[in-house]
């Protein structure tokens, strides 16, 4: 059987956002018969529920304590249970795998790096750098930026999403070859409990992982990754509006694609 991992999951610990604690959402996917998860709380230039007055290190701790909270508990129940975090720039959003708090502890400078210095620096001790559900169209979005020149993957399955901006994803990153991810996107642990072909997707690994270094390395070399949908969602030709796009050039501004990813 294949090994089963959630790749994109919010605490409410420390996204505002979320609905669940780390220790509630390694229950639920334990239920679910998951190997593992990857807990991937807002960072502090999102929708962070850390008080951007504090130092430092009590930011850096309060952030990682949703992780250490579905650590714990995965270390009881017997769920692999590993570390990221999700990067806000313009609501172009990117999900960082590979590094640990002692390296956020070590990195307080990392908080107002542009993409280009992140994805250099995340690279530089190991890291990689994975642009989240890129062709969300909501209305807080005034722009859907396409950063080809600041990852090293799209995530093109995001159950936060309508079919079409996932099938937008999928076309783009086909077209210019970059490894495709998948993750739920998840807030609430009981959403995964309830219904689960609705709310849960994730990739699926004919091994299980040793640590985060084995996903990063599928990443930076480029492995095709399986998915695990549930309920068969995934659609790469749905009707839908055309979604103008624009390039975050050298400069991260936004120059327009001129491409509609939807077109057939």
């Amino acid at each position: 059987m294949p090994f089963l991992y959630d790749t994109h999951i919010h605490t409410s610990q420390a996204s505002k956002c979320g609905g669940s604690t780390g220790a509630e959402h390694a229950r639920a996917y334990k239920e679910l018969g998951f190997q593992g998860i990857i807990i991937t709380d807002h960072f502090f230039g999102g929708n962070t529920a850390v008080p951007r007055d504090l130092p430092w290190k009590e930011r850096v701790d309060i952030f990682c304590s949703g992780y250490e909270d579905a650590l714990i508990e995965g270390q009881k129940i017997g769920l692999d249970v590993f570390f990221g975090w999700e990067q806000n720039f313009m609501h172009d959003e990117y999900l960082i795998y590979g590094l640990d708090k002692r390296w956020l502890l070590d990195h307080p400078e990392m908080e107002h790096w542009t993409r280009a210095q992140q994805l250099s620096e995340v690279h530089k001790y190991g890291g990689c750098v994975v642009q989240a559900h890129p062709f969300r169209d909501r209305n807080y979005i005034d722009h859907i930026r396409l950063g080809l020149q600041y990852c090293d993957a799209v995530e093109v399955l995001n159950m936060g999403n309508q079919p079409y901006n996932d099938a937008a994803a999928y076309r783009y990153a086909k077209e210019y070859g970059l490894p495709m991810t998948a993750g739920s996107d998840n807030h609430h642990a009981d959403y995964s409990l309830a219904d689960p072909a609705e709310r849960i997707c994730s990739i699926q690994l004919p091994r299980r992982m040793d640590s985060i270094q084995d996903y990063v390395q599928l990443i930076r070399q480029k492995e095709e990754i399986p998915f695990f949908v549930p309920n068969g969602r995934f659609d790469v030709t749905p009707d839908a509006p055309q979604l103008e796009s624009f390039w975050l050039d050298e400069n991260e501004q936004c120059q327009p694609t001129g491409r509609d990813w939807l077109q057939k």
